[in-house]
């Protein structure tokens, strides 16, 4: 046993602990040393997760510390550690109407199992000393808490005298009018039942001295939790509830011959007293996968109760009581690999719950691909791993998520597409003009999210074809002319569109102007096809060209540090700067739009209105304009990261207007906005990126 890392960690928590009191006045460190006892005698652990007990309260309120524990007693002691700060911070609403979430957030802050097993201890510890040293407005809370998340979990790892502890306690503060009711009626029926065990036993005695079968005796009242349940479902009062009473033979022998005696006696039960066929359960056989061995046979007897009869040899017994853990420490024979392959069973009956866990049947297991994060009011959301604030939006209400604009995450301003981890507590900011957008669905996850995005994105390219047809007919009424089914076959052909639907978009958004419509239908009608189609900017921004002409040089348009004021506008898709490749796109309200050659929509636009495109190029003169580009990378978490992408701006003295970070299973990912005077800089910056340590691509939007 690791004795001196147990007394190293106690001097630790004794240095930071002192001077705390409980709220009976008591030291703190009471309480530390109780559940340090407990964590080793009851539960059975090693004494390295006895020495988490004092590394945990030492720095649940001194978080800096964990880098020292990790330091002075080893990484792996640090992690679960910090597994026990995270589970204390966890302060449910309503435990009732998310007890199954809050033990998935529980087990999902257990990195190691051991961290659950600690934390039950504590719990244990708490409820035992509730009333005296936690003020009575935390009375119901606690025990609530405890009823709803800790039993059930100690029942599932198969610690049932834990169990039946915790519930016994949380039941007495939640209801004590109906536990005393059952204790008081236990209390007046005690003497009866002990004569009640005496007659019962005395016939079995005789057989089972002679058949030379040593024994303990033990009688077990069923615990009051147990019977207010068995009252509550059976609609009956406390003396009606038929089995309260259970006999439990202990059989001494050795592992070899534990289960033919159990049998034998058995035998000798059924033998003698009328056995209830359907109430029979045979763990030896098969053991509970919590490592429970037990036979239960439950008879009649002559003068009318039925007795519930429990058969187990001496080691099957501690092990029911306490744990498999401790049936190690009883025997003193510790074993690193039995350990070892205990908390590996533990470690999964956390993740798989068995179906005869009454308490929890029924309901989804804890998986690996979930996390589980807030709401600032302290509701608790589960979700799919990898979800986005804007998955988290849509879980809450799809109104929130159609109306998402960001988020902050801990505190911080984060947008849409942001990856969130469990534990974050995360407020929705929402914009009354904020509609939907397509790439929308290239990053949500949740079945819920993408469907409700593409209903919205239905409806409003609904609402748009619908305005682009009553527009046209109300343009061809006007015009004297008619649409028929040849004229929009030609044109759909015309303006290279497949879909009637896109079509009367395209009018709806004036990507198509209604000139040109009735030019090309005109011309249709008195067949004369002109072939040469006339430049859109002499029809539909005469204002712009005008404007602009003094800026032509051939068939080229120049353009300078004065766009924006003749004109002609930067692109805010491709965002271009002087240097690169560019073309204009003349547009039905905004005069001519600059976009780079290498923008995102450049091949739409060329293939689908050529005769809208207007050659341009920068003019060399041009030395005062400033220009924002935006920078995306990703890159290993590496520490620094973030200083090392600012010292790189300011040595090349660029200005950083904005910069945003997340993160998720070791990389992060970044966007950057900075003004730039050509493209040259941006290649500069770009260079200067890839070269950081840690960087695994950096790229301009």
């Amino acid at each position: 046993m690791n004795t001196e890392m147990v007394d190293q960690a106690r001097q630790f928590a004794f240095e930071q602990l002192a001077g705390q009191v409980r709220g009976n006045g008591r030291p703190f460190m009471e309480h530390v040393d109780a559940v340090a006892s407990i964590v080793a005698k009851e539960i059975g652990l090693t004494q390295e997760s006895v020495a988490i007990v004092y590394l945990h309260e030492a720095s649940r309120r001194h978080p800096e510390l964990l880098e020292r524990i990790s330091r002075e007693f080893g990484s792996e002691t640090g992690l679960m550690v910090n597994g026990l700060n995270r589970i204390s911070t966890i302060n449910p609403r309503d435990t009732r109407l998310q007890a199954e979430n809050y033990r998935k957030l529980i087990i999902s802050y257990s990195a190691d199992p051991r961290v659950t097993l600690v934390k039950l201890a504590d719990r244990l510890e708490v409820m035992r000393s509730l009333t005296e040293c936690f003020p009575r407005n935390d009375h119901i809370k606690k025990a609530t808490e405890t009823l709803m998340l800790y039993a059930p979990l100690a029942h599932q790892l198969g610690l049932y005298r834990v169990k039946s502890e915790l519930e016994d306690l949380s039941f007495k503060v939640i209801q004590p009018e109906e536990y005393r009711l059952i204790t008081n009626n236990l209390r007046a029926t005690e003497i009866e039942r002990k004569a009640q065990i005496a007659r019962f036993v005395k016939p079995l005695e005789k057989e089972l001295k002679k058949s030379g079968i040593r024994y303990e005796l033990k009688s077990r009242t069923k615990a009051t939790y147990s019977i207010w349940r068995k009252m509550q479902a059976q609609q009956v009062g406390v003396e009606e509830v038929y089995d309260i009473l259970a006999i439990r033979f202990i059989i001494d022998t050795t592992p070899e011959k534990e289960k033919e005696l159990c049998w034998q006696v058995y035998s000798l039960v059924t033998q003698m007293y009328e056995p209830i066929p359907e109430r029979m359960r045979d763990w030896i056989t098969v053991p509970k996968s919590s490592g429970y061995e037990s036979l239960h046979i439950t008879v009649k007897t002559p003068d009318g109760p039925v007795v519930e009869v429990q058969i187990r040899s001496r080691r099957m017994d501690v092990i029911a009581e306490y744990g498999v853990a401790a049936h190690w420490a009883y025997k003193g024979m510790r074993n690193e690999q039995v350990m070892q392959d205990w908390l590996a069973n533990v470690r999964k009956r956390l993740q798989n719950p068995s179906e005869d866990l009454n308490t929890v049947s029924g309901q989804e297991t804890f998986k690996p691909n979930e996390i589980y994060v807030f709401t600032p009011a302290g509701d608790l959301r589960r979700l799919a791993a990898g979800s986005t604030v804007l998955d988290f939006a849509f879980d809450i209400h799809t109104n929130i998520g159609l109306k998402c604009t960001g988020g902050r995450v801990n505190g911080k301003m984060s947008q849409v597409r942001e990856i969130l981890q469990t534990g974050d507590v995360v407020e929705i900011i929402t914009g009354k003009n904020q509609k939907p957008s397509r790439d929308w669905l290239g990053f949500v996850i949740s079945g819920k999210a993408k469907n409700k995005i593409r209903q919205k994105l239905r409806e409003e390219a609904g609402i748009q074809d619908a305005a682009g047809r009553e527009m046209l007919e109300r343009r061809l009424k006007n015009w004297k002319t008619e649409l028929t089914a040849e004229n929009t076959a030609l044109l759909m052909k015309r303006f290279r569109i497949k879909q009637i639907s896109d079509f009367y978009g395209a009018i709806a958004r004036e990507d198509i102007s209604l000139q040109e419509i009735k030019d090309f239908l005109m011309q249709e009608r008195e067949g004369k096809e002109d072939k040469s189609e006339k430049p859109l900017q002499e029809t539909t921004v005469p204002d712009q060209a005008a404007a602009t002409s003094r800026y032509r040089e051939g068939d080229y348009l120049i353009i300078d540090d004065t766009f924006g004021r003749i004109g002609y506008k930067l692109a805010k898709c491709c965002n271009p700067v002087i240097g690169d490749d560019v073309f204009g796109f003349v547009s039905i309200r905004e005069g001519i739009k600059i976009h780079r050659m290498s923008c995102p929509n450049a091949a739409r636009l060329m293939t689908q209105y050529p005769y809208r495109i207007q050659k341009v190029r920068w003019r060399n003169t041009v030395t005062s304009a400033v220009f924002q580009t935006t920078i995306r990378f990703t890159a290993y978490q590496e520490p620094g990261l973030a200083r090392e992408i600012e010292d790189v701006i300011i040595s090349l003295s660029l200005n950083l207007r904005s910069y945003t970070f997340s993160g998720h299973k070791g990389k992060m990912s970044g966007r950057l906005q900075v003004a730039v005077n050509s493209n040259k800089q941006v290649d500069l910056l770009l260079f200067q990126l890839r070269k950081i340590k840690g960087i695994i691509k950096a790229v301009r939007e």
